[in-house]
């Protein structure tokens, strides 16, 4: 694994001034240092959304045309084996080279052609690869969707535009690629269109170049599609592009230090949607609610000079667990004037064995049953993550805290006990399914974008 993987880097906080920290939350690095030059550093989801572990093993490939995490444990199929390590740059050039021939081929041909791009781009690191030719693959991706000669060809085009920018980062492609892709997600017939769209977009805001307003805009951009219920694109009641929405939200989220202006519309269209007839609306609603309560806190430093007595004390929690070495953590605005109201409002429906309509395995029950337990736990205490547990290990004698991990290969696991990293490691894990692990260990956009310490399994 590169050195850049093997650093500690932890929150990045401490190296903040205290003047910054009182209105940041999420780590210093949580937004890219300028997308163009990070290279030089080198649907619906049921309760398959969020793990207790994620052993890398299983996250096979897939090549289907959905933004996916759920399809992160499909086999490839479809398009023969794999090609070796030596044929691997030579079969890429001539799928850009097909790309770039766009005149003569046909519907057919450049559908098979960018779902093997973007497998090809998926499974392995390329950006030497395509290094210089962005544009032009970008150019071609663009065109794709604007004609939408079929839902296929569009939505494998958005995919093909989404795993490129994770590879090779731009600052120009917001400005150009922005407002086909809205086109696409108002005016396309095509639900999975709509819904890929969003999707592409997001990546597009936060590898292409957008400013701070640009993303702002998208984010309420993506709000209307909420609290609409996918009427503003005219897809009323579709849960797809709802879900992508709300995803795509959270991942967005995560480039903004201070969200006070935002909060409270925001968590208020997430708990309307907490009572949606679809599972994968009402889990990604929680996680919002979740992610924006954890950005509205951030943990009392008292090696960096914090103390609680220069706070209201109406602003300081400490954790109700009493947990050793667990901070105090300061309220920097209220993230939503009805939390009470909201913490009964999940614990009935964490106790509502008829949750959902539409979603009526057991599975899908408890995967709610988990969430709803999970954004309780966060509004109580606004520093615990996902899958939080209050069970005491036998050993240590400490809490276990919250249980999420993604293995590493055999260097370790990635700590996932922060909403923040949640919302980031499912929004790479849309895009590369099965490579985000190898993306990881090579990609220093991916390492940028989530940049955990690895650590020993105990």
């Amino acid at each position: 694994m590169h050195d850049l993987r093997k650093q500690a880097l932890l929150e990045s906080g401490k190296t903040v001034s205290r003047k910054a920290r009182s209105r940041q939350s999420t780590p210093a690095s949580s937004r890219l240092n300028t997308p163009a030059t990070s290279r030089a550093a080198s649907r619906s989801r049921g309760s398959t959304s969020r793990g207790g572990s994620d052993e890398e093993g299983d996250g096979n490939l897939s090549d289907d045309t959905s933004f996916s995490v759920g399809s992160i444990d499909e086999m490839l199929k479809g398009d023969g084996a794999e090609p070796s390590a030596s044929a691997w740059g030579a079969e890429l050039a001539d799928r850009m080279e097909e790309i770039f021939a766009r005149k003569g081929s046909t519907l057919q041909g450049r559908e098979k052609c960018y779902k093997r791009y973007a497998y090809l781009l998926t499974a392995q690191y390329s950006e030497e690869e395509i290094r210089g030719k962005e544009d032009e693959l970008i150019a071609a991706f663009l065109k794709s969707i604007k004609e939408e000669r079929s839902e296929k060809e569009v939505v494998l085009a958005m995919k093909a535009l989404a795993i490129t920018l994770i590879t090779s980062p731009s600052d120009m492609i917001y400005e150009t690629a922005s407002t086909p892709l809205k086109r696409a997600i108002m005016h396309s017939e095509s639900v999975s269109a709509k819904t890929s769209a969003i999707h592409a977009l997001s990546i597009c805001t936060f590898y292409g170049g957008a400013s701070d307003d640009e993303i702002l805009e998208t984010i309420d951009y993506l709000l209307e599609i909420i609290t609409s219920d996918g009427h503003a694109i005219s897809a009323p009641d579709e849960p797809d592009p709802v879900v992508a929405a709300l995803e795509e939200w959270g991942l967005l989220c995560t480039l903004i230090d201070d969200m006070s202006a935002q909060s409270e519309d925001a968590v208020e269209a997430f708990v309307e949607q907490l009572t949606s007839s679809y599972a994968a609306v009402q889990i990604a609603a929680g996680e919002n609610i979740a992610l924006l309560y954890e950005k509205s806190f951030r943990a009392l430093d008292a090696e960096g000079g914090d103390s609680p007595g220069d706070y209201p004390e109406s602003d300081i929690l400490s954790d109700p667990d009493e947990t050793p070495g667990v901070p105090k953590i300061l309220r920097l605005y209220p993230a939503y004037r009805r939390t009470d109201q909201l913490l009964h409002t999940l614990t009935s429906l964490s106790r509502n064995n008829n949750l959902s309509v539409h979603h009526t395995s057991k599975n899908d029950r408890k995967a709610l049953k988990t969430n709803f337990s999970d954004i309780s736990n966060s509004i109580s205490f606004p520093h615990r993550g996902p899958k939080y547990s209050n069970a005491i290990d036998d050993e240590s004698g400490k809490r276990y805290g919250s249980r999420m991990t993604v293995r590493i290969h055999k260097e370790g696991v990635m700590r996932i006990d922060r909403w923040w990293k949640l919302m980031r490691l499912q929004g790479l894990r849309r895009v590369l399914q099965g490579g985000f692990v190898g993306h990881y260990e090579n990609n220093a956009v991916v390492f940028e974008t989530l940049p955990i310490m690895i650590t020993n399994d105990r």
